[in-house]
């Protein structure tokens, strides 16, 4: 009998190998093109897999009371006995997702967790795959709590969003086009290069998972352009090869923020705004740097 478990297994094991065939093939290109690859990418990945096995050893998360609570005080239960009823509870976990993409981009306590995601400096299928080993101390699976308060298992809410991340693995490469009508609704390898993108006109854009339509409804969606070609990473680039350093990097800056805060207003500040966030207003958040670039006052000139 196949379990739940062994499913995850040979999911995570199909999509190593995959990637790692994709790296054999750009190795092989980017030499005959005399461009680098970067196998370093690559190995902290997979160390990124492998220490996100052990904390799923550690018996604490934040989502699972949160869970418990929203389904013992469920409005209804919630079954799978129609077409309507699955394509409206995929609808709902779609527009949860969205929003904890964003929150994990627009507020520090996630950001500190979901920039290991980002710090790739090339964008290859071994990038989906590198998640950041605090998020089930992060809590933030709470985002997909309603969708347990109105009735659906929270055993399915995971399942699907299993799934969202299983569809999003063919997102991460660069040797993928655009896809024409694709592009409307669904995400793609085009619109998720531009989300990895730390170009100041790219930033904070393209959360959905499997669509895109919600970015497109709430002005969060940016078209990949030729003029601007994507650089990938975070816009201060991680260049350690130490998966500690790239693992906690950002929770050990974010405590120092707070520590040295003068207010506790200004440490919880820290904590909840944008990465970027400075007391002074001269920090380096999204909407900072979009006012000093030169190019992003051309474009809107």
């Amino acid at each position: 009998m196949i379990t739940t478990g062994k499913i995850a297994y040979y999911v995570t094991l199909f999509v190593i190998v995959v990637s790692l065939i994709e790296a054999c093939v750009l190795t092989w290109r980017q030499r005959r093109d005399r461009a680098p690859f970067d196998w370093y990418e690559v190995w902290l990945s997979l160390a990124d897999v492998a220490g996100r096995k052990l904390f799923a050893l550690v018996p604490i998360s934040l989502a699972a009371p949160v869970f418990a609570f929203a389904w013992e005080h469920r409005l209804y239960t919630l079954h799978f006995d129609s077409v309507l009823l699955a394509l409206l509870i995929f609808l709902g976990q779609e527009f949860c997702y969205y929003w904890y993409h964003r929150a994990s981009h627009r507020i520090r306590f996630f950001w500190a967790t979901h920039a290991v995601h980002h710090s790739p400096n090339q964008l290859t299928l071994s990038s989906a795959y590198r998640l950041g080993w605090t998020g089930k101390l992060t809590g933030p699976a709470i985002f997909f709590a309603p969708l347990v308060w109105l009735g659906v298992r929270p055993e399915v809410v995971l399942a699907i969003l299993s799934f969202n991340l299983l569809y999003q693995f063919w997102l991460h490469n660069t040797w993928i086009p655009k896809l024409g009508w694709f592009e409307y609704v669904f995400n793609t390898p085009s619109a998720h290069r531009v989300h990895h993108a730390s170009n100041v006109d790219y930033l904070d854009a393209n959360y959905g998972g499997v669509l895109i339509v919600f970015d497109r409804l709430f002005g969060t969606y940016v078209a990949e352009r030729a003029d601007e070609p994507c650089r990938y990473g975070l816009v201060t680039p991680t260049r350690s090869r130490n998966p500690l350093v790239v693992e906690f990097a950002h929770w050990v800056s974010l405590a120092r923020d707070v520590a040295a805060a003068k207010t506790l207003w200004a440490a919880l500040r820290h904590v909840v705004l944008p990465p970027g966030w400075s007391p002074d207003g001269k920090g380096t958040t999204t909407e900072e740097l979009r006012r000093r670039s030169p190019v992003t006052a051309r474009s809107e000139a």
